[in-house]
């Protein structure tokens, strides 16, 4: 419980942040360049701290690493409170501290799910934490935005550190690994840090199967997801006269993604690792329904699935992750996770709006969906790929494994 509810507070804190920045945009005390510039500087401290702190959280205690991450991102919120409307570098240096706090924590928190539940209910527990991002997702925005009809921006920046303060405390006191007390002679050579980073990216070669999942992940991210992120306002102000379905869309989405998250919490396919790549594979259908103009009814549906089909991606691949990789060198084949899906994201956004300049709207979804269909049927060929593991399952387990689906 206290793993959740710090998860839970992280996530609810990192997706606040742009948030309550885009109010501040609408109320006149940040501009939209401002603002431009306050997310970039965030993903840049994502993006550097995510490999360092994979390193950290292997060699120390993964609890330490999630509560000096916390602290940080805590202490950056009242800092972008003071800046908001006097000074956007001073601001932009506490958005990178911020991000800093958010990529460490991402990769020891997948660490220490896998350090503190039993691998028998990680699934479980991994549909757990996803649906606490989702419902937070879900109901987000209209709590912030009531919040923000009494409460100033600043305030809700403070609101945000008090959040990021839970997420670090919660979880307790470090305690350094059996692995890092262990090694022979007692204490361990002083490694560099990338070359630490280095052994993360060995472990994940020796794991077919998650190279291949990561490759499918990242370019459905990198094109469907960025795509659409682009695509879908513009097409529904030209195409359907309003935000009406973009706000339907993007509640369908975080409420498919929700029934997936349930589903897969109970659910045991036969073949984990092809089920989970035709989920997200499903995201291709997104981009597809934007290509011509169709009833929004199909829009709505089509963003319902493939929010499902995440959802039928990211539990299975976490829990595999967990079980699969060295336990001493899980943070840092998390921190690569991380850095490839999530950190090519912003390159798709910055890409796609140029490539629909250039070639239109069409040709770039239809690419999009292409690859969203393509890349992860290409995964599921690569030896592992089925079940996510090196290890062919026992019999046993698979009939196990086909009556609890």
């Amino acid at each position: 419980m206290r793993l959740w509810t710090g998860a839970t507070a992280s996530g609810l804190a990192t997706w606040a942040l742009p948030f309550v920045l885009g109010l501040a945009v609408l109320n006149g005390t940040l501009t939209a360049a401002g603002l431009g510039v306050l997310l970039a500087a965030r993903t840049v401290g994502f993006l550097v701290a995510v490999p360092v702190a994979g390193v950290l959280a292997d060699r120390h205690s993964r609890r330490g690493v999630v509560l000096w991450a916390g602290l940080a991102a805590a202490a950056a919120a009242p800092v972008m409170a003071v800046g908001l409307g006097r000074s956007i570098p001073f601001m932009a240096v506490a958005a990178a501290v911020a991000g800093a706090g958010q990529g460490a924590c991402r990769p020891a928190y997948q660490a220490l799910t896998a350090e503190v539940v039993d691998e028998d209910r990680r699934q479980q527990a991994n549909a757990a934490l996803t649906l606490a991002v989702r419902v937070t997702t879900l109901a987000g925005p209209s709590l912030t935005a009531l919040a923000a009809l009494f409460l100033g921006t600043g305030t809700l920046l403070l609101g945000i550190g008090l959040l990021w303060l839970l997420a670090a405390l919660v979880p307790g006191p470090g305690a350094r690994l059996a692995v890092e007390t262990a090694g022979i002679g007692g204490r361990q050579p002083r490694v560099r840090v990338w070359a630490e980073f280095a052994d993360g990216v060995r472990e994940a070669r020796a794991h077919p199967w998650f190279l291949a999942g990561l490759g499918a992940l990242t370019a459905v991210i990198a094109t469907g997801y960025s795509a659409t992120g682009v695509a879908l306002p513009m097409i529904s102000r030209d195409e359907y006269g309003g935000e009406v379905v973009l706000a339907a869309a993007t509640t369908a989405y975080t409420a498919g993604a929700l029934a997936g998250a349930l589903f897969v919490a109970r659910g045991r396919p036969r073949s984990q690792g092809w089920t989970a790549l035709a989920g997200v594979a499903a995201y291709g259908f997104a981009p597809l329904s934007l290509m011509i103009h169709v009833h929004p009814g199909v829009v709505v549906a089509a963003y319902a699935v493939a929010g499902a089909g995440i959802e039928l991606f990211n539990v299975p691949w976490f829990t595999a992750t967990q079980r699969e990789v060295a336990p001493d060198k899980l943070a840092r084949v998390s921190s690569l996770d991380f850095l490839l899906s999530y950190g090519l994201a912003p390159l798709g956004l910055v890409l796609i709006a140029p490539a629909i300049g250039a070639f239109g709207t069409g040709p770039v979804l239809g690419a999009c969906a292409l690859t969203c269909f393509v890349a992860p049927a290409i995964a599921a060929l690569v030896p592992g790929a089925r079940h996510f593991s090196r290890r062919r399952p026992c019999p046993k387990t698979m009939l196990e494994a086909g009556t609890g689906a």
